[in-house]
C-alpha cells in the first residue's frame, strides 16, 4: 500500500501552503479581532486555482489542510464555497446551472452559501419550514435561515425548502428580489473572520429552471452537500493540530523554568506526544475517505469516522496547546486561543459529533425499519 501523495497532488499542496502563507496568515489575526470578512482573499485563492471542484477530493483535502492551519475563517468560507456549493451544483445541476456557476465559483467572481439551517431545523433536516409553493410555471419561496456562512456575501444560494413532494433545492441567485440577508447579531466564539448570516426570503420567485435535482430529492441533495463539506471540515481540522502541535514545540523549546526549557519536563513530552499521535491518525482518517471518494466509493460513514475523530482531536489538541503555553496561551499574545475558539465550532457545524456518532452507530448496527 502507498501512502506517497502523487505529484500533482503534492504540487496542489505547495500552491495551497505558499497561498496561507502569503495571502491568509498575515491577515488572520486582524480579520478575527475585527471580525470581518476578507473578500479579497478569496478572489486570491481563486486566481491561484484553489477553489476548482475538478481538483478532486483528496486535492482539496489538502487545500482545506493548509488553509486550517493559518485561519479556519478563511477555510470555513471555501468549504461552503467549494465543498458545499459547487460540488452540489456538480452533482445535481443541469448542464446550464453548471456552465452558470461553476466557472465563476471556481475563480471567486461568485461566491455561493448553503441555505439549510434554520432556528429549528439544525442536524434535522427534515424539519425545514420554508416553504416553496408552486405558482405558474415556476416557485414562489418565503422562509428564514440562519447561521449561514458566506450569507451576506454570496452571489449565489442553495436554498433548501419543503414542498408538497418534500424537500426540494433551488438555485436562487442573491440579487432576486426577496432575498435579503443581515448579520446573525451575535459574536461568535470562533471563526470570526467568517461571514455568518440571516437569510429571509419574502416570496423570491424562481423559474422552473432553478430546481437542483428534481422535486423532492432535497434531502438527498442536502446530505450529499454535507458529505462533501464535512471532508472538508475534518481536513482543516488536521490543520488546526498541525497548528498547534508546531506552536507547541516552538514555546516548548523557548519557554525556560527552574533553570530547563519547558520541553525537557516529561508532562509537556506527553502532551506534545498525544498531538503528534493525533495529528498523525487524523491525516490518516482524512486522506483515506478523500481518495476513496476519488474512487467514486459510497464514503459516508469514512467521512463520519473522520470529522468525528478530527474534530474531537482538533480541540483536544489547542486545549492542551493553551495548557503549555500557560497564562501566554490564555490571551490573544499567541493563537492557540483562536485554534481553541475555532475548534470548538468545528464539533458543531456540518453535523455536530453527536450526528456523526449516530452515522457510524447505524452504519456498524443497520436502521431499523421503524427508524
Amino acid at each position: 500500500m502507498n501512502f506517497a501523495l502523487e505529484p500533482a497532488h503534492l504540487e496542489v499542496q505547495a500552491r495551497a501552503r505558499e497561498a496561507a502563507e502569503e495571502v491568509v496568515a498575515p491577515l488572520a489575526r486582524m480579520a478575527d479581532e475585527a471580525g470581518v470578512f476578507d473578500r479579497d482573499v478569496i478572489s486570491e485563492l481563486g486566481r491561484r486555482g484553489l477553489l476548482d471542484v475538478r481538483l478532486g477530493a483528496l486535492a482539496m483535502s489538502l487545500v482545506y489542510e493548509e488553509l486550517g492551519r493559518v485561519d479556519s475563517a478563511v477555510r470555513g468560507c471555501v468549504t461552503v464555497q467549494v465543498g458545499l456549493v459547487a460540488h452540489c451544483l456538480d452533482d445535481w445541476g443541469t448542464p446550464e446551472q453548471k456552465d452558470e456557476w461553476l466557472p465563476r465559483l471556481a475563480t471567486a467572481q461568485a461566491l455561493g452559501c448553503y441555505c439549510l439551517t434554520e432556528a429549528e431545523a439544525g442536524s434535522d433536516a427534515r424539519a425545514v419550514r420554508t416553504r416553496a409553493t408552486r405558482q405558474g410555471r415556476g416557485w414562489v419561496i418565503d422562509g428564514e435561515k440562519v447561521w449561514i456562512t458566506n450569507g451576506g456575501v454570496a452571489d449565489v444560494a442553495l436554498v433548501f425548502a419543503a414542498a408538497e413532494e418534500g424537500l426540494t433545492a433551488f438555485v436562487v441567485p442573491a440579487a432576486s428580489p426577496g432575498f435579503a440577508t443581515e448579520p446573525m447579531g451575535a459574536r461568535e466564539l470562533g471563526h470570526r473572520g467568517s461571514d455568518h448570516a440571516r437569510v429571509r426570503l419574502a416570496g423570491v420567485r424562481v423559474p422552473e429552471t432553478a430546481l437542483l435535482g428534481r422535486p423532492g430529492e432535497g434531502l438527498k441533495v442536502a446530505l450529499g452537500g454535507l458529505g462533501h463539506g464535512r471532508l472538508g471540515v475534518a481536513a482543516g481540522a488536521v490543520g488546526i493540530i498541525q497548528a498547534c502541535l508546531d506552536a507547541s514545540v516552538s514555546f516548548a523549546r523557548e519557554r525556560r523554568q527552574f533553570g530547563r526549557r519547558i520541553g525537557d519536563f516529561e508532562m509537556i513530552q506527553a502532551a506534545l506526544a498525544d498531538m503528534a499521535a493525533d495529528l498523525a491518525a487524523a491525516r490518516l482518517l482524512v486522506r483515506e475517505a478523500a481518495w476513496r471518494r476519488d474512487q467514486g466509493e459510497d464514503v459516508s460513514r469514512a467521512v463520519a469516522v473522520a470529522k468525528l475523530f478530527s474534530c474531537e482531536a482538533a480541540l483536544r489538541a489547542a486545549d492542551q496547546a493553551i495548557l503549555v503555553h500557560g497564562s501566554r496561551g490564555y490571551s490573544n499574545e499567541y493563537p492557540v486561543e483562536r485554534f481553541w475558539r475555532d475548534a470548538k465550532g468545528m464539533q458543531i457545524y456540518e453535523g455536530t459529533s453527536h450526528i456523526q456518532r449516530i452515522i457510524i452507530a447505524r452504519a456498524l448496527l443497520g436502521r431499523e425499519a421503524s427508524d
